[in-house]
């Protein structure tokens, strides 16, 4: 047999478990619960085998499959309900049972949505602080542009553009996340209080990042993106994009824990926009239950996203909050863990709105 695989897809959503008898999963610790699964047995990218099962019906359903590839899909089983840790990150816990909003403050002239407005340090500060009153649980803090045609910045640059923000928000007691894909910035953020390192290459672009991220022992977001060099959006073929983002993750795990870095410190994110186009991004942003199968909290970012124009009539970047909001919201019904978003306030107010329906719906029948 060819290269054979199993992915477990969650694809139903459960509102009221407690209706279901017991017969649903809670996803990744997260406030989703889901009731069906399609247990896909797939053969050089094409599928031989599905099997939609409940709850109920899943160890018959694994039982079914090839003898090797048992332990994989019952490892996906388990890890579709495992409930994560929360993080202690000095004074500040980081939950995963609830939906957490990070929020992005670009220290760029040309970022695709907010380039130059926080390249004053002091607007910077006081934008971040208003995030952090607002609700936002991190504050994630990059100095170098992403965007589709960005040039990359030189190290020593993009260090003096982030080093005395997060020494400042450190010290007032914020919990900030270094958004960089180069093991110096990570280095020297982390010197002045960064706790979390949001590597958009998965720790795969500068050799020295996995092994930093090691020695740190902190949390790290590995994201996916099609390609490891300068333009990160280059490459971006796939034969599926949902699989294929699936198994880089799983991939760049693996290389993560065999680089000695812990397990439950690993966070990963699918990478919506990156060298995707709007069918891909839709296919993951759908898939979103599938990538709990991975075992480790999901963050998603899809805040002002091209995709958002595209669906809604080409509206600019700073026009896209009713988009932002819709998607975000779509993300933590699947079980998304951490939304990485620009506009705070209003994110905030919709979990929280979100959080209320969904503990009653959690709790009363």
């Amino acid at each position: 047999m060819g290269d054979s695989k199993i992915y477990i897809y969650p694809v139903a959503v459960a509102h009221s478990p407690q209706a279901l008898e017991g017969d649903a999963i809670c996803l990744g610790g997260s406030l989703a619960w889901a009731s069906q699964f399609r247990v896909d047995h797939i053969v050089d990218g094409a599928p031989v085998q599905r099997i939609v099962v409940s709850k109920q019906g899943m160890d018959a359903a694994i039982d079914t499959l090839p003898d090797d590839l048992q332990t994989v899909a019952a490892e996906q089983w388990q890890n579709l309900q495992k409930r994560h840790t929360p993080q202690q990150l000095g004074d500040r816990v980081l939950r995963f049972d609830q939906p957490q909003v990070m929020g992005i403050v670009n220290l760029t002239p040309d970022s695709f949505s907010d380039g130059g407005q926080f390249a004053d340090n002091e607007a910077a500060i006081m934008a971040a602080c208003d995030m952090a009153e607002a609700g936002a649980a991190v504050i994630d803090i990059g100095g170098e542009s992403t965007r589709p045609g960005a040039k990359a910045v030189w190290e020593g640059d993009e260090i003096e553009r982030v080093k005395p923000v997060i020494e400042r928000l450190a010290k007032g007691g914020n919990l900030i996340s270094i958004d960089t894909r180069k093991a110096a910035v990570m280095s020297a953020a982390l010197d002045v209080g960064a706790r979390i390192i949001n590597d958009v290459s998965a720790l795969g672009y500068d050799p020295e990042s996995l092994p930093l991220a090691a020695r740190s022992a902190c949390p790290v977001i590995l994201m996916h993106t099609p390609s490891q060099g300068d333009d990160l959006h280059a490459d971006g073929n796939y034969a599926n994009v949902v699989h294929d983002v699936f198994d880089y993750l799983q991939s760049r795990i693996k290389a993560a824990v065999e680089a000695g870095i812990d397990r439950a410190n690993i966070i990963v994110d699918p990478g919506i926009g990156f060298g995707k186009s709007l069918a891909d991004n839709l296919a993951l942003m759908n898939a979103l239950p599938l990538f709990h199968a991975l075992g480790q909290p999901i963050l998603v970012g899809v805040s002002r996203k091209r995709m958002i124009g595209a669906l809604a009539g080409e509206v600019p970047a700073d026009k896209r909050l009713a988009g932002s909001l819709a998607l975000a919201q779509h993300a933590i019904e699947r079980g998304a863990h951490i939304l990485r978003v620009h506009d705070v306030p209003e994110t905030v107010q919709m979990v929280r709105v979100w959080r209320g329906l969904r503990d009653a719906a959690l709790t009363s029948f």
